[in-house]
């Protein structure tokens, strides 16, 4: 299992708890990457939106793309997976601004393509927000002229949305053909997208009968278009580890209270123009992505056992979120990846 982490642009996962210790500067941010790398975590997910969708839209939130050239310059080893909208940028200048991330961080920069989702963000921001469908129109012809500039000496297109001529771009990226392309999608016509253009599937949280599932599903459908399979597939979750689990109840009681919070401002955007295969309930929507589904609630020895169990469906990339952010992912670092570890070993067929 590699073992990823939300970067805390937003101050906080939790929309029921005003203040978690976290606050929405790069300081914090470059704190906590710097520390992830010590403690063996492997990559970050940096979300890209203008409007802050957990403390609200009046609250502090850090911009996605320059963060992510920041702390590719500061860091040695870590992944920086970046969310991409393409109804927000230009293709072809993202081609560069990619390339040139890359460049700095020597071929550590990936993308997580995401076809948006939430219309008053379009309308404060300028994105072109459309139908369901023609979002992911818009991103196959976005990512044919990322994949473009990046593999080409002279690049052209011509499409319903872009129109890219002689273009040429200068250094590439390190990684080749492309870096990494992640994306998420539970539609029909989601997935068709992310199985024709995308390199590794992520998914929000679910069960393990539920992640099992869509991971055979994703095999399948690759498997049908004719495509190298995928590199990885992986999953957001939110952790509570605690000792005991008297402990782990009265944490899990905390974050879950219901409360007036204008950090459901996006929530009737989120299940009404998204296609979404499980149906989404106030309270799942108390922590960002479907977080508390997998169930990483409780001591280390059960959160290493549903890891484990998670490992045997197909599971590869853990994005985890924690509240506050520092401390809890040292403890997770300390007390369950070691156990996991341990676990997978004692499962092993002596030899």
């Amino acid at each position: 299992m590699r073992y990823g982490f939300w970067l805390p642009i937003f101050g906080g996962w939790l929309r029921n708890v005003e203040e978690e210790n976290m606050p929405s500067t790069f300081e914090y941010a470059k704190k906590v990457t710097q520390s992830a790398e010590k403690w063996g975590y492997d990559t970050t997910l940096i979300a890209e939106l203008n409007l802050n969708d957990i403390k609200g839209m009046e609250a502090d939130s850090l911009e996605a793309w320059s963060t992510a050239a920041a702390l590719a310059a500061v860091t040695e080893k870590i992944e920086i997976m970046t969310a991409i909208r393409p109804a927000f940028h230009n293709p072809a200048v993202t081609a560069k601004m990619a390339a040139n991330i890359d460049q700095i961080s020597n071929g550590r920069f990936t993308l997580n393509v995401v076809s948006a989702w939430w219309a008053e963000e379009a309308r404060q921001y300028g994105g072109q927000f459309t139908e369901h469908d023609e979002r992911y129109d818009r991103t196959d012809e976005f990512l044919k002229v990322l994949k473009g500039m990046w593999t080409e000496n002279e690049f052209s297109f011509k499409g319903k949305y872009y129109d890219i001529q002689n273009a040429r771009l200068e250094p590439k990226p390190v990684q080749r053909p492309n870096p990494i392309l992640y994306a998420g999608g539970e539609s029909p016509r989601g997935k068709k997208s992310i199985v024709e253009s995308c390199d590794s599937y992520v998914m929000h949280g679910g069960t393990v009968e539920e992640i099992e599932a869509k991971i055979r599903d994703m095999k399948n459908l690759r498997q049908q278009a004719g495509k190298t399979p995928f590199q990885s597939f992986g999953m957001a979750a939110y952790v509570v580890c605690r000792d005991t689990e008297e402990e782990v109840k009265e944490e899990y009681a905390r974050i879950v209270d219901m409360k007036e919070s204008s950090g459901y401002a996006g929530y009737d955007d989120f299940v009404s123009k998204s296609q979404l295969e499980q149906q989404v309930k106030l309270e799942d929507y108390s922590v960002s992505n479907r977080g508390l589904r997998p169930n990483l609630i409780g001591t280390p020895e059960q959160i290493a056992e549903r890891i484990i169990a998670y490992e045997n469906a197909g599971l590869d990339l853990l994005l985890l979120q924690f509240s506050p952010q520092l401390e809890e992912m040292e403890r997770f670092s300390e007390k369950v990846m070691p156990l996991v570890e341990q676990k997978r070993k004692a499962l092993q067929p002596l030899s």
